[in-house]
């Protein structure tokens, strides 16, 4: 009996049909934790904040999630910044909007933020980091996805108290738990088994 007739192809086969849809999935997901102590320089703030960015390759959009509480003074700004030397480490220009995200709330000391950018659209974009970047929004997209990638970019929110940024984080990339992968590698091989036994 050769390979492709034993009930092994079934599982192979229903294992790879069902991960096909991880493996192409458009949407990555990055994180961060915001705190004084990860700004450059670091200072005592006792503003924290987390900020989720996920980023549609297919659809070329951005959704950016931001919740923040605490600051010593009252926002001023907020943007991305790309692209540090090193991973997690230095400053970098802004690359997002500027002065702040458009609709970001100003003039407080807590608050929640959600908007969906358009990378194709050059007004999603600080001008001067298309320009250092290719020329064109697709250019700047696609160096910003590399250095997300590589830890290099970094939200940061600007206040009254702190105008070069209060609170910061780089982003990084979100994987899946290892607790995760192994209850879908169980359930594939379920799955697998299960036609294998169908078809004898």
């Amino acid at each position: 009996m050769s390979f492709m007739n034993t009930p092994l192809r079934s599982i192979v086969a229903s294992m790879l049909v069902l991960s096909a849809p991880l493996a192409s999935a458009s949407v990555i997901s990055y994180s961060s934790s915001l705190s004084g102590a990860a700004e450059a320089p670091a200072n005592a703030s006792p503003g924290t904040g987390t900020a989720t960015l996920l980023v549609d390759t297919l659809a070329h959009t951005m959704t950016l999630d931001v919740i923040f509480s605490g600051l010593s003074g009252t926002t001023t700004a907020a943007h991305i910044h790309c692209c540090s030397p090193l991973p997690a480490s230095g400053t970098a220009g802004v690359a997002t909007q500027t002065p702040s995200f458009q609709g970001f709330p100003l003039g407080v000391q807590a608050g929640t933020y959600q908007q969906v950018f358009d990378l194709t659209n050059p007004a999603s974009w600080n001008a001067v980091f298309i320009n250092n970047n290719g020329g064109t929004a697709a250019s700047a997209e696609a160096v910003l996805l590399n250095r997300l990638d590589d830890s290099r970019a970094y939200l940061n929110i600007h206040t009254t108290a702190f105008g070069g940024g209060e609170i910061r984080g780089f982003l990084v990339r979100s994987v899946p738990e290892p607790e995760g992968l192994a209850l879908l590698a169980l359930g594939l091989g379920g799955i697998g088994l299960t036609v294998a036994r169908r078809q004898r």
